[in-house]
């Protein structure tokens, strides 16, 4: 989402959808894992509402729906409703928010797709919000052109992410540019969505849910 977050690209692994591919068994990857990539392959598309609580009154809502093997995205907001091709060689400006609100809800995902990215690993880290005990991953896409392979719309971003002892992400702080500072997002209700699980919403430190999903289908 613009007011937050820059956006992300991502690397299409069209391979996954139709076998198994071998990938190696770090921290980033089993974070994937456990988060039910080893059965993306069962997956043909995913449809959610992306919302977002900008003020005390309004609530911006995006609905999108993926066809992961057709390789397009179906888009429908408060400015308009249409599907287009990923592969197209000139994708609308919604593409955009696709990136965004995908990596909000398919980040650990992102971490077996994405290619342009180092990471660093710290453990016994109290996370930034509930002070619980965690392993921080932290993720740094690679510095370089936009255009770069999987290097996001905004390269040289960072990620900390604090996990449990299921490699599952609590909470995560965004770092523009790898700066020093960043804001602290909770990781919520994970929930099953066929052979996929999610978190469907994000509070802030004060505590107040500001991003969360609904209508959330797996095909």
């Amino acid at each position: 989402m613009k007011n937050y977050f820059f956006l992300l690209s991502f690397i299409w692994l069209i391979s996954s959808c139709e076998q198994k591919t071998e990938l190696p068994d770090t921290l980033p990857i089993q974070v994937a894992k456990a988060y039910g990539f080893s059965n993306f392959d069962q997956v043909n598309s995913i449809a959610y509402t992306w919302n977002v609580q900008r003020d005390s009154v309004n609530v911006l809502s995006r609905d999108w729906k993926w066809n992961i093997k057709e390789n397009t995205v179906y888009y429908s907001g408060p400015d308009t409703t249409f599907t287009y091709s990923l592969a197209s060689d000139s994708l609308p400006k919604q593409d955009g928010g696709f990136i965004n609100d995908k990596y909000w809800l398919m980040m650990p995902f992102q971490l077996a797709w994405d290619t342009g990215y180092t990471f660093e690993i710290l453990e016994n880290v109290p996370s930034p919000i509930a002070g619980a005990n965690s392993t921080k991953l932290t993720i740094l896409y690679n510095s370089g052109e936009p255009a770069a392979p999987g290097m996001g719309y905004t390269p040289g971003d960072a990620y900390d992410l604090y996990l449990d002892e299921n490699k599952m992400i609590t909470e995560w702080v965004f770092r523009r540019g790898n700066g020093p500072d960043g804001r602290a997002v909770t990781w919520e209700n994970v929930q099953d969505f066929g052979p996929l699980k999610f978190a469907t919403d994000h509070s802030n430190d004060a505590g107040k849910r500001f991003i969360w999903f609904t209508n959330i289908k797996v095909d």
